[in-house]
């Protein structure tokens, strides 16, 4: 397939529907190209890049588990054939699965963290060899870190990992002019978050920020644009808690 030449190439992971859907909306707006990176189905992928193609948009779907150095690594390929070299990179993956340390699985372990902190590792180790100069990474972390809510033990030591890896990748990368940042969103009214959830618990985390509701998709996706716009281009190296003022 012939490349298509583009100003702008992002990759969103986990993009096929949430925040990550979102992001990749609000990116397609702000005039980039888009590869919707998707795990398993490709049905709503596939939708959402028609969505977006429809829109006058350049996007495409891309099948891989990030937890996998060669699905990461072909991942790229497949954006910069199809695409473009890459100039962004938003690190929105990710599982959440809350559960007292105590009772939870070597299973559930090694899949909080395959895919949390190898699957960012993964990327970013891609991204550190293939990504434009001036480009733009945006990891996810959360604002679970700093409430230490009971369950939340082994998603919240991902998120950690998250934050050093932002932190120490900034500098890494000097003389490139790429920026690394992460968001840490608070209570987001996605299917991560609301799955398993009783009504009474949901609105008990609305009422926590001071402004009193839920966080949306959008709200996440505006600061990410923020984030890999022009205005944002002495930030680096920092974490931005989005999270309506809750901590």
């Amino acid at each position: 397939m012939n490349t298509i030449k583009n100003a702008q190439v992002a990759i969103v992971t986990g993009a096929s529907r949430g925040i990550g859907a979102a992001v990749a909306q609000r990116l397609a707006k702000d005039g980039f190209a888009v590869a919707v990176n998707y795990a398993s189905s490709s049905t709503e992928a596939d939708a959402l890049v028609a969505e977006l193609t429809a829109a006058g948009t350049k996007a495409i779907a891309v099948k891989a588990d990030v937890s996998k150095a060669d699905d990461v690594r072909r991942m790229f390929e497949t954006t910069e054939q199809q695409l473009g070299k890459v100039d962004v990179l938003i690190n929105n993956a990710g599982v959440l699965k809350t559960v007292p340390l105590a009772d939870t699985s070597d299973a559930l372990y090694d899949q909080t963290f395959d895919i949390n902190v190898r699957g960012t590792f993964n990327t970013l180790r891609e991204a550190a060899a293939r990504m434009n100069n001036g480009g733009r990474i945006v990891n996810f972390s959360s604002t679970t870190l700093a409430l230490n809510m009971p369950g939340y033990a082994i998603y919240n030591g991902t998120k950690a990992a998250v934050e050093a890896f932002t932190h120490v990748f900034a500098k890494e990368l000097r003389g490139r002019n790429i920026t690394v940042n992460a968001v840490a969103p608070g209570p987001i009214a996605t299917s991560l978050f609301l799955d398993g959830k009783t009504e009474e618990q949901i609105q008990t985390f609305a009422k926590m920020p001071p402004l009193q509701r839920l966080g949306q998709p959008d709200d996440i996706a505006s600061v990410v644009s923020f984030l890999v716009g022009p205005d944002a281009g002495w930030v680096n190296g920092q974490i931005l808690r989005a999270n309506g003022g809750v901590a």
